[in-house]
């Protein structure tokens, strides 16, 4: 292919505007506007064999402080999780890697678990909402 041709086909109008687009939709998310990082799955909580183990983040799990695992959060983020079955919800900073299961997008510690209800059950659909980034 003619060099001309590439150039053509690279700076052409419609593929501009589309990188442009592009490109404020991601300064958007990583602005902190009011477009805020949020995800909905099914959530859990630490098992009591995790009790003052070190976390991914260096610091020991305490299963009565506000704390979560998240797979892709910067460590230091804080969170609001609610349940979504009981419309209850609670902020913890995330601190650790995980979950592990299939299917599971945040782990909670025993005292986040037990405020928003969701200890009996052990497995919960949550929503996520970024409420803090870490600096």
């Amino acid at each position: 292919m003619p060099i001309a041709s590439i150039r053509r086909l690279l700076f052409s109008p419609s593929l501009m505007a589309g990188a442009l687009l592009g490109a404020a939709s991601l300064l958007g998310a990583c602005s902190g506007g009011k477009s805020a990082f949020t995800q909905t799955g099914q959530g859990s909580y630490y098992a009591d064999k995790f009790e003052g183990r070190k976390t991914a983040s260096g610091t020991r799990y305490r299963a009565n402080k506000l704390t979560a695992a998240h797979n892709t959060l910067p460590f230091g983020t804080v969170i609001r999780v609610t349940n979504q079955r009981t419309h209850r919800s609670v902020k913890v900073k995330v601190t650790d890697r995980g979950p592990h299961a299939k299917g599971r997008i945040v782990d909670l510690s025993r005292k986040a678990a037990r405020r928003i209800g969701m200890v009996d059950s052990g497995v919960a659909p949550v929503q996520l909402k970024v409420v803090k980034k870490k600096r």
